[in-house]
């Protein structure tokens, strides 16, 4: 039976022909999780296997030979559900590996072995602990063309802990000498390298431990909808838990109104719930009739968030057209959607280096760097290294309606 209750997703990145499409198809091969009609696609004239096209799906990939989007792929094992992201490797593809990376628990990053760690890797690397992943996984590839060298892997070990300090929402990190063309150290270990003594990936990815990332001590809960029903007088708030612990006789905050009320009851489509913890969608019904509505947020009354116009933030910019001071957009946070102008930027984060170059005049396409936005109303936030629900936010040009920007807020 497979498992459905616990869910991973994990997010892949390395520079270009490190054999992250490859370690992908690999992993879903070894794991029994491609159809076998797939596997008859995916065989070439003289029989082999091309697990990379398995996620190169578009022909532009496949004729350059490079990943340009972002392919997600769904498997399952017995001990856990996982949802991959295979992400773009290239600098010029930086908004592509923020996209499928954001809601991340973990990114494995691949090295060469030939090549060591690259510009590149420590690029991936930064903006894993940006997005606030907090485990890593550094599969050393192609370990069968350095002869299964273990200095050649502890050298890769050494230079990635040389810049770990740079790395600060990254709780741990694990190594992995890997063959994904080969197989070894994916699913099964490798006979190849018996001085590794660690897990082969899979059962890295099966067993590492998620439990406690997410914030179980302070209560936010976006409202994205309101479920009344006339009949039976009947009225609740139904949304997505993004941190704590909720249960039914709570005293609660709720904003930007700042009433103070407790919780009736948490419903659900099989019955009320003594408690509720992220990511469980639900609905919320209050002791009191209060004036609730689409946007706003219930929190616990000790712990509150910030509620502000003000906020400082890291965009990463998503279109050709640059963000500049005055730019307005609409900004949407949660489930609440608001206004904002652009009052500066202070900086920009120089990808090569892992360094900020002072107020640059603006942000181009794929740059990230700290925005000072001012809101038509109040938004209820958290840091995004404390909370990445109530952390985060899109910028949306109002013209087309398209996403320009991803932003996790630093402070107020």
């Amino acid at each position: 039976m497979l498992a459905t209750s616990d869910l991973l997703r994990l997010a892949t990145a390395g520079s270009v022909d490190d054999g992250k499409s490859t370690l992908i198809g690999r992993l879903l091969h070894d794991a029994k999780a491609i159809l076998a009609d797939q596997l008859d696609d995916l065989r070439g004239r003289d029989g082999e296997l091309d697990l990379a096209r398995l996620t190169d799906g578009l022909r532009a990939e496949r004729e350059q030979g490079i990943t340009i989007d972002v392919a997600y792929r769904y498997f399952a094992t017995a001990r856990r559900t996982f949802i991959l992201a295979d992400t773009p490797g290239h600098v010029q593809y930086t908004r592509n590996m923020v996209t499928g990376a954001s809601t991340a628990d973990l990114a494995i990053v691949l090295v060469d072995a030939r090549n060591g760690v690259v510009e590149q890797t420590r690029r991936h690397a930064f903006i894993a602990s940006l997005l606030g992943i907090p485990h890593l996984v550094v599969a050393v590839n192609k370990m069968d063309l350095v002869g299964w060298s273990e200095d050649v892997f502890d050298a890769v070990v050494r230079d990635f802990c040389a810049f770990r300090e740079q790395l600060p929402s990254v709780r741990d990190i694990a190594y992995v000498p890997i063959s994904a063309l080969r197989g070894d150290n994916v699913v099964e270990p490798s006979e190849e390298m018996p001085w590794y003594g660690g897990l082969a990936l899979l059962e890295h990815l099966e067993t590492v431990e998620i439990e406690s990332d997410r914030n179980l001590d302070d209560v936010r809960f976006p409202v994205q909808y309101v479920i009344r029903d006339g009949a039976s007088d009947y009225r609740g708030y139904a949304g997505q838990l993004g941190g704590g612990v909720l249960r039914p006789g709570d005293e609660v905050l709720v904003l930007p109104s700042e009433q103070v009320t407790t919780v009736a009851s948490i419903d659900t489509y099989d019955g009320p719930l003594e408690a509720a913890f992220p990511p469980m969608s639900v609905t919320v019904r209050l002791a009191d009739d209060l004036d609730v509505s689409r946007g706003d947020l219930i929190c616990g009354v000790a712990d509150r968030p910030a509620l502000a116009r003000d906020l400082v933030a890291d965009v990463c910019w998503m279109t050709d057209v640059p963000l500049r001071p005055g730019g307005r957009y609409a900004i949407k946070h949660a489930t609440h959607t608001a206004r904002a102008i652009v009052e500066a930027i202070d900086d920009r984060v120089e990808l090569d280096s892992l360094g900020r170059e002072p107020a640059p005049g603006e942000l181009a396409l794929n740059d990230i760097g700290r925005v000072r936005l001012r809101t038509s109303k109040p938004l209820a936030f958290d840091p995004y290294a404390r909370n990445r629900a109530t952390g985060s936010f899109i910028l949306i040009d109002e013209a087309t309606n398209d996403t320009v920007g991803a932003g996790m807020i630093t402070q107020t």
